[in-house]
């Protein structure tokens, strides 16, 4: 190609648009900024020449920032020349300088002689003496100026740190003078490295960490089958380092990618990893080093390991020297040691050796005695030999851990006090309990089942132990919803109890037991739960003792434990499995208000890494009945995606199929009856077959409020007495006390009064009303509802509607109004009629019911109501605070965080939506956006 051919080539590809660099190799993940930068300064360095330096941690991206740029510039029609600093024991002049300019050889003949004559020394020429380097530096931009006569010229150099002084200083001085010249210089910096070259004067890019989301993607692409628990530790090790991103996980083994094995305490590197802070480690004395080794195997960060590292001799202070080699400094404001990666802890960990980590952990296990767990740790990994003396501090260490919200540290100790257990039995023992704990708390499935299969090798008669029988019931129920061979399991472990005597196995298999008998669903079901119970007495702790009244059977709950669990609520502490069990017991007699805090930080400490994921998938599921049930429908639904999405992750299939029922609920409140159906056809099918009753049941519950809200209530009564039959009231099935309003308004809308009035009668019987406010309310309004006589049935409506904390449970509270509200405009109160019709249609517009709105509007029709209480749709606009909540609700924001937003509360907040919904006419959050973009100005 003629040399106006090449420039013409050049000048299409550095067009106004930028075309074709956007058409070379498309960004790496996460790095679209950079790709912007490059273009930039490829487009600068074409027209009048520039400088760039990209600094950034080891591990960054640098190179790969510079190879895409070297790729791109070159598809332009720029030259592009390369060379990388090599670290080296001498200083070789000219090393770089000489990658540079030997592909140049052939432009020298066209210099003058001073010129030709001072790059001989630097093409490797020269007769061993060093030239003057301002000459040297003439001649090289003299040589670059000839060769970017033809094209613009690219210099790319990677690891500027490590270039040898004369070429540092004569690639300094040129960076330093490229303007004007259609000359690039591009170098790469580590962050914080010593140097020759000179960069003060040049622009630098900081090439930060990869952001959350584009550290999670590029994970995924590498490794897309990651366990849930080990995606999340790799992301956090790795705080966005792209190099630590793809290599971490090729350093573990397939179990422990799979999430099946356990992860050490600290990540194994790859040697590629490795390198990146071995040779800074190696050149640091011995003091610097042993105090690095301490800090990264304490991981806690505790300043009292300087005192142990720098020992009673004086010398050079350690910290001193591992901060120059920007490795550790101590945080003044915490007064906390803090390494300036986690990889750095890893790679002094990786190059330590195996006696050199031994005297390590000694020395740390007597630094902190006085701290049981820390020690148990530290004595375990000094240790050699078995010995039941650590692996019992081990085991206690592991209860507190789960006690903590630490379940996979509690997991990973116990198994560790296997490991140190004298005697098989127990050693298979401690491993079942670590099975346990996997998969009833940290949600490691995989792991939990490798762990029981290891503790039966350990020992055969472990086959019939309490410990082996409630992980093995946990992975049957958990995953393939095997109820039945559950129930078994844990009816021969509960079956050989006779006493608690402080070991919490037992009791463990008590609970399951109870679990197991409510999912299964069939009263037959619980008597080996009773039983034990009762073997048991008084040594049966509180909140179990409650759970077997308030859970197990809610219909049946007395007084004295219902005043019991109000007590254990007040004393909720941080134990999540503790918060688990007193909220369970809340559940279906109406006392989860009281839990809702404890429940949130549960989830909290699910979502950190090693967390309690399985309490966390309960605690969402129970959340979001709740905000189900008090009528906050967009939390119940985050709740229920949250829980899934949990459940599907971490493969929990019987806790997924709870969360669905929440989603069916809303679907069916909200009016989307076809996703009802569906949701539902799922969870029957799943659930008939194994004989997972309390699914069937939710189905049935969800089905039979789609139905009453379409108003088809022959087949919400043939949905509800699925459930139970009109008048009966079965024991241990707490479903019973959710479709009450449904099976009683849909007896009376299909002429079985006699029904109605007996299922009026069983509730009464059974005393439900005693429970809570919402089911006195219900009761009240069912009985109002069968009662004939018209001044009667009037006063146990207004009874009913002024149940104290009633408007607690606002969807049931306005449906009872609804019916009042018919039942008087039939009866001729036309009047009385539209208040009650009114005040439930606002209640219903501001919970999104759009069904039940929409009845309630065909009612105020019949009274002879043109319009609802207030303006019609457009006659009063919107004030500005409801024009400004109402934008953030039709973008998608929930109540809690519109009201974080605007500095007001929750209740402000749905206050104001409740007037937004009549004055734009619509009935629902969903159809805001639509409302807000059609309306006229006038109206807002």
């Amino acid at each position: 190609m003629s040399k106006g051919c090449r420039v013409a080539a050049m000048g299409e590809g550095l067009g106004l648009g930028g075309s074709m660099y956007e058409e070379i190799a498309p960004s790496p993940v996460g790095r679209e900024a950079e790709l912007s930068l490059i273009q930039r300064f490829l487009r600068k360095t074409a027209d009048i020449g520039a400088a760039l330096i990209v600094s950034g941690e080891p591990g960054a991206g640098k190179t790969l920032v510079l190879d895409l740029a070297a790729e791109m510039a070159a598809a332009a029609g720029i030259t592009v020349l390369r060379g990388r600093g090599v670290r080296s024991e001498t200083d070789v002049a000219f090393g770089v300088l000489n990658q540079l300019l030997i592909p140049l050889t052939g432009y020298c003949a066209g210099l003058e002689d001073m010129h030709r004559s001072a790059l001989r020394a630097p093409l490797g020429a020269g007769d061993g003496s060093i030239p003057d380097r301002l000459q040297v530096s003439a001649a090289v931009i003299e040589l670059l100026h000839t060769v970017r006569a033809d094209a613009p010229l690219l210099i790319v150099i990677d690891d500027l740190p490590l270039l040898d002084q004369l070429s540092a200083d004569i690639l300094g001085f040129l960076a330093r003078r490229v303007s004007g010249s259609r000359i690039g210089f591009l170098g790469s910096s580590r962050r914080g490295a010593d140097s020759f070259f000179d960069d003060s004067c040049l622009p630098v890019h900081e090439l930060a960490p990869l952001t959350e989301v584009a550290a999670g993607e590029l994970l995924t692409s590498r490794f897309p089958a990651l366990g849930a628990h080990v995606r999340a530790r790799i992301l956090a090790e790795a705080r966005g380092n792209p190099l630590a991103l793809v290599d971490l996980p090729d350093a573990l083994s397939e179990p422990q990618r799979a999430g099946s094995a356990a992860l050490p305490a600290a990540l194994p590197l790859t040697p590629r990893l490795l390198s990146v802070f071995s040779a800074t480690l190696a050149t640091l004395p011995d003091t610097a080093r042993r105090l690095l080794l301490l800090a990264a195997l304490d991981g806690t960060g505790d300043a009292r390991v300087l005192e142990a590292a720098r020992g009673p001799e004086p010398g050079p202070d350690p910290l001193a020297m591992a901060e120059r080699a920007h490795l550790l400094h101590l945080d003044e404001l915490w007064h906390r040691l803090v390494f300036t990666h986690p990889l750095v802890r890893s790679s002094i960990i990786e190059l330590a050796s195996y006696e050199e980590l031994r005297a390590a952990h000694h020395d740390l296990a007597t630094l902190f005695s006085d701290d049981p767990d820390r020690c148990a740790w530290h004595s375990a990994a000094a240790g050699r030999e078995p010995d039941e003396r650590i692996a019992s501090q081990l085991e206690n260490a592991a209860l507190r851990s789960l006690q903590n919200g630490d379940a996979a540290g509690a997991v990973a100790a116990m198994t560790r006090a296997s490991g140190f257990s004298e005697d098989p039995t127990e050693r298979g023992r401690r491993l079942a309990r670590a099975a346990i704990t996997g998969v009833g708390v940290s949600g490691e499935r995989l792991r939990a089942s490798s762990l029981l299969m290891d503790a039966l090798r350990q020992d055969g008669d472990l086959n019939d132990s309490v410990e082996a029988k409630i992980a093995a019931s946990y992975l049957l129920m958990t995953n393939a919803g095997d109820l039945d061979g559950s129930h078994r399991l844990l009816v021969g472990a509960v079956g050989a109890v006779t006493r608690l005597d402080g070991d919490s196995s037992p009791e463990v298999a008590l609970y399951a037991l109870m679990v197991t008998c409510f999912f299964g669903g069939r009263p037959a079901l619980w008597q080996p739960f009773h039983e034990a119970i009762g073997r048991l007495g008084p040594a049966v702790p509180e909140t179990l003792r409650v759970c077997g009244e308030t859970f197990a059977d809610p219909v049946s709950a007395s007084e004295q434990a219902l005043s019991r669990l109000s007590v254990a609520i007040d004393n909720l502490a941080d134990d999540s499995v503790e918060v688990i069990r007193v909220a369970l017991a809340a559940l279906f007699v109406d006392r989860l208000a009281g839990c809702r805090g404890a429940l949130r930080k549960v989830v909290r400490d699910g979502h950190a890494d090693g967390g309690p994921v399985v309490s966390a998938i309960h605690s969402l599921n129970m959340l979001g009945i709740d905000n189900f049930q008090t009528g906050q429908w967009d939390e119940a639904a985050e709740c229920a995606a949250e829980s899934l999405r949990l459940c599907e992750e971490r493969d929990y299939v019987l806790l997924g199929y709870v969360a669905r029922f929440i989603q069916a609920s809303v679907a069916a409140a909200q009016g989307d009856f076809a996703r009802t159906r569906a949701v539902t056809d799922e969870m029957l099918a799943w659930a008939i077959p194994r004989h997972v009753r309390a699914i069937e049941c939710y189905a049935w519950q969800a089905r039979a409020l789609a139905a009453a809200g379409a108003g088809d209530s022959e087949e919400s009564y043939r949905c509800a007495t699925q459930i139970a039959p009109a008048g009966h009231l079965p024991s241990h099935t707490p479903h019973v006390l959710y479709v009450a309003l449904d099976l009683v308004e849909s007896c009376i809308r299909t002429y079985r009064r006699a029904e109605a009035a007996a299922h009026v009668a069983a509730m009464e019987a059974a005393g439900i009303a005693a429970i809570s406010p919402r089911l006195r309310m219900i009761v009240t309004g069912c009985k109002a509802m069968v009662t004939a006589d018209a001044r009667a049935a009037h006063d146990l409506f207004a009874e009913a509607l002024s149940v104290a904390e009633s408007d607690r449970w606002s969807f049931e509270h306005a449906r009872l109004q609804l019916i009042y509200g018919e039942r008087l405009r039939r009866s001729g109160a036309t009047r009385e009629s539209r208040a009650q019709l009114t005040d439930a249609l606002e209640r219903f517009e501001w919970l999104g019911a759009g069904p039940w709105a929409a009845r309630a509007v065909e009612e105020l029709r019949a009274t002879g109501q043109a319009r609802t209480r207030g303006v019609p749709h457009g006659s009063e606009p919107l004030t500005a605070r409801e024009e400004q909540i109402a934008a953030l609700a039709a973008g998608g924001m929930r109540n809690k965080d519109i009201a974080e937003r605007l500095f007001l509360s929750e209740r402000t907040v749905a206050t104001h939506l409740r007037h937004v919904f009549p004055k734009l006419g619509v009935t629902s959050r969903a159809a805001l956006r639509d409302a807000l973009a059609s309306a006229a100005p006038g109206a807002r």
